[in-house]
């Protein structure tokens, strides 16, 4: 257990290509770890994939198997632990396959050992109409919503919750995880660049001052094909809602050193969640 973890946050423009996706991500992880020193780092939502229609084969294809190998052994190799921000799985927690040809959308936490750790199931699904190119996202049609369980992962004496994109726009989620000891909260996405212009920001900041929590936004960014175009803007709020690290609009990453001493002063000197009426 330790007072500080280096944090990695790692934005990417990903496509439908998995292999160019997976060699990116390579790239940046090898840096922020070696050359950086991040203990843990955070890929984004979609990180190798970009493309609902193909969620379901890769899912079952060889393939996949590659995929978490070499994320295995990047863990290993530097002694790191990766959060993959979301990669489909079509196989429920029970062990029964997802039906209807969909998947479900996964966080999955690989330790320093290569093993995963955790996996969580996004729970609310991005069914909306939007003013851009697309127009309109339906999630459901590619994807089952995860049933509603919460995961917590401890990471160096660091408890740490996991959602997924839309979900942050649902505060009694993260509530939860707060009840469950998270102190940082992770929200890998791929918010398309209306809506993350608009809220993004905004919402990242309200979950970080109402839990009093480090919150860790780690978005795709730039145009992914010919209608679908996503806001970046990874950034890192602490529990009393400054900005601490962020990005623009282009892949890259950045690394920011949280504190249990940061964290723990915010809740001394204001402690809000000893004040709750409602549980």
């Amino acid at each position: 257990m330790t007072n500080r973890l280096r944090v990695a946050a790692i934005q990417l423009t990903s496509t439908k290509d998995w292999r160019s996706n997976l060699e990116e991500v390579k790239r940046m992880v090898v840096s922020a770890a070696q050359q950086e020193g991040a203990r843990l780092i955070v890929l984004p939502e979609n990180v190798f994939l970009f493309d609902g229609k193909n969620m379901r084969p890769l899912a079952e294809s060889e393939d996949q198997a590659i995929i978490f190998a070499e994320i295995a052994t990047l863990a290993k190799r530097y002694s790191v632990y990766i959060v993959i921000g979301s990669h489909p799985s079509h196989i429920r927690f029970d062990g029964q396959l997802v039906p209807n040809g969909r998947v479900r959308q996964s966080c999955w936490v690989i330790g320093p050992d290569g093993a995963i750790l955790e996996r969580y199931d996004k729970i609310h699904l991005f069914d909306v109409a939007v003013d851009d190119k697309a127009a309109s996202y339906k999630e459901s049609d590619f994807i089952e919503a995860g049933e509603l369980s919460l995961k917590v992962v401890d990471v160096d004496g660091f408890k740490v919750g996991l959602s997924i994109c839309y979900d942050l726009r649902f505060p009694e989620l993260y509530r939860q995880l707060v009840n469950m000891g998270a102190e940082i909260l992770l929200v890998p996405a791929a918010f398309t660049y209306v809506t993350g212009k608009a809220h993004w920001r905004t919402l990242l900041s309200a979950r970080a001052i109402e839990n009093q929590c480090y919150v860790l936004g780690v978005g795709q960014c730039g145009w992914h094909n010919s209608i679908r175009q996503t806001y970046g803007n990874s950034v890192l709020y602490s529990p009393f809602g400054e900005c601490l690290a962020d990005l623009q609009e282009e892949p890259g990453y950045f690394i920011f050193e949280v504190e249990k001493q940061r964290l723990d002063q915010c809740r001394q000197k204001m402690p809000c969640l000893s004040h709750r009426r409602f549980q």
